[in-house]
């Protein structure tokens, strides 16, 4: 004699085995999109890694360039920002080259754009920028206009015609600018003082056309 609900295990069962099959294929989903998103991670790092090396190899160039010279300069190994000491190029409060100057400026251009557009290195560039600074006597629109002014002097010499002539000369002019920060972006010595003699300077800075492509990959890497 059968009893009610003997079948009951039966539909139970097979319920069950409904869910584990679910279960697996949800767990099989899973490890695919674990393997996606590691592998995309993974791309995101080499390409970082990749752009990272060519201005580390731009970097090391310029310091191998310019180390040793006798041109007074300093080379920030981590951006490759080259300053050039104001007191050099400029009078106080000027922004009219001086003919120590102008010679500085000859012996350092055309190694510099030779370095950054070479071949090599040429499509890469997306920006060479000629920025000025000012110490912060004064008030911030005076000091802007001074630093806009040195930063453009610097332009206007090298691009005339008294100027020695260059082989970049006429590519370099798709890709530099120049700048004015005013007294925005101050130097400090070893102990903290603010440096108004370094605050005075003029820097060449150059950007990668993938630099902004880095800070975004970067940014998704670090968010995960």
């Amino acid at each position: 004699m059968k009893r009610k609900g003997s079948t009951a295990p039966n539909y139970w069962m097979s319920f069950a085995d409904l869910m584990s099959a679910l279960l697996m294929v949800f767990v099989l989903l899973l490890v695919v999109v674990v393997l996606d998103y590691r592998e995309d991670l993974a791309q995101k790092e080499e390409q970082i890694e990749e752009i990272t090396s060519v201005k580390s190899d731009i970097i090391a160039a310029l310091m191998q360039e310019f180390d040793n010279s006798n041109i007074n300069l300093e080379i920030d190994p981590n951006t490759g920002a080259i300053q050039l000491a104001t007191n050099i190029l400029y009078d106080y409060n000027s922004s009219e080259l001086t003919e120590e100057g102008v010679e500085t400026l000859a012996q350092f251009i055309p190694k510099y754009l030779d370095i950054l557009l070479q071949d090599k290195y040429r499509h890469e560039i997306s920006t060479i920028i000629v920025e000025g600074h000012a110490d912060n006597t004064g008030e911030y629109l005076s000091n802007l206009a001074l630093s806009q002014e040195r930063a453009f002097s610097v332009l206007r010499t090298i691009y005339s015609d008294d100027f020695p002539d260059f082989e970049q000369k006429e590519y370099s002019k798709k890709v530099v600018t120049a700048n004015g920060r005013s007294s925005v972006v101050p130097i400090f010595t070893e102990v903290g003082a603010y440096d108004a003699d370094a605050s005075r300077r003029v820097e060449f800075l150059f950007r990668l056309k993938e630099d902004e492509k880095i800070d975004e990959i970067q940014k998704l890497v670090d968010d995960n």
